[in-house]
């Protein structure tokens, strides 16, 4: 079967295609697409060739791109309003440079941007910002809020991180439509398994009393992992085995979030953004470690390295051949790592300084296949077949 594969790069500046091709060496770059509108994630079904980018901001408000032609043609689905929508109201010159109307949009000014989407189960789904879920039975064209994860009754307690409160991080379970994980920075893992109706917190340290104690506001204390989660991911053959990198340390949980296990030891910090699991192998993890929050976020030496597990979190190895090292400042943000389901496995990377890295044999060796993008958001690898 022949696959053509698309990175999808979302930037402060628009969508940007990083096209492979079948043999995964094309790299030419389309782009900017969605009319430059910041990107903060992108998703698509290789099956249908439906692609979708979400993002904005305070001046457009937010909304979701759709592309059924594998990005070819993009349309906008406007969910909240912007300060453009205020300017334009008083301006009919500047209302008719945007094309802009006084359509009521679906959730007026309730949020400010898309963080996060996911497609399954024949669903979309989208995190915000502020945190909270909305979902598409449509493909994208209209969309319902999910109130039971907002109602929770920890909701009038969650702390934003240096990003503020947002929802990143969306995981489903692969049979069961009604099983769901989100991620929340700064409140934590929350499941539902009845469909969004009602929603549990799972942060539960598996060994509490071997914490110790950590003065770090977003490390693990109380019994709880720390409630600044950047990236999750499931394990693929394993419905309930969980990955996640928080803002202190790497963590991994076998029931489905009802507790955690610290994996961190091996790495050469606790703080890093993604997480990214092997598509057919559940004990194998990469996540990118940076030197720490307050000392620049960027990799420990000033030397690039993505770091692997092939045993679950026991041991690590970094993964160095290929990449820059020497004075090497880049962050790699929490969607900015992807990976299609090739043999060997690709693995993909994007930096806040708009490169993109590429490596075909699961890591051991890295390409800079783009470079000089805008400062790069999130990257997903989509291999239409």
């Amino acid at each position: 079967m022949s696959h053509d594969l698309h990175l999808l790069v979302g930037t402060t500046k628009g969508l940007f295609i990083v096209h492979g091709g079948t043999d995964r060496n094309g790299w030419d770059v389309t782009g900017p697409l969605c009319d430059g509108w910041p990107i903060n994630h992108v998703a698509g079904c290789a099956r249908t060739g439906h692609l979708w980018a979400a993002g904005g901001g305070d001046f457009h408000g937010a909304g979701v791109w759709h592309s059924q032609d594998r990005g070819q043609t993009w349309a906008l689905t406007r969910l909240t309003r912007g300060a453009m929508d205020q300017w334009a109201a008083n301006d009919p010159d500047f209302a008719a440079i945007v094309g802009w109307d006084d359509t009521p949009l679906p959730f007026g000014d309730d949020f400010a941007q898309i963080w996060s989407l996911s497609f399954a189960h024949g669903r979309l789904y989208a995190g915000t910002k502020p945190a909270g879920l909305v979902a598409s039975a449509d493909m994208g064209a209209t969309w319902e809020k999910i109130p039971g994860l907002t109602d929770h009754p920890s909701a009038k307690d969650w702390q934003g991180g240096a990003a503020g409160l947002v929802l990143h991080s969306i995981v489903h379970h692969p049979e069961d439509a009604q099983k769901i994980w989100v991620g929340i920075s700064a409140a934590g893992v929350f499941a539902t398994e009845d469909g969004g109706k009602t929603w549990d917190r799972r942060n539960r340290l598996s060994n509490a009393e071997s914490c110790g104690h950590h003065d770090h506001p977003a490390a693990p204390r109380d019994g709880e992992t720390g409630h600044c989660v950047h990236n999750m991911m499931r394990a693929p053959g394993h419905a309930d085995l969980l990955y996640q990198q928080n803002h202190h340390g790497v963590w991994r949980s076998p029931d489905g979030g009802r507790s955690w296990d610290d994996i961190t030891a091996g790495l050469p910090s606790t703080f890093g953004f993604p997480i990214r699991v092997h598509p057919r192998d559940g004990a194998t993890i990469w996540t990118i470690p940076l030197n720490g929050d307050m000392a620049g976020r960027f990799p420990p030496d000033a030397a690039a390295a993505v770091w692997r597990s092939r045993d679950g979190g026991q041991t690590w190895a970094a993964q160095r051949a290929g990449l820059p090292q020497k004075a090497c400042f880049f962050t790699v943000l929490r969607q900015a790592m992807a990976g299609d389901t090739r043999d060997p496995a690709g693995l993909y990377f994007t930096t806040n300084s708009g490169s993109v890295f590429a490596s075909l044999d699961e890591g051991e060796q890295w390409r800079e296949v783009a470079r000089h993008l805008p400062t790069a958001l999130c990257l997903e690898a989509v291999d239409f077949t």
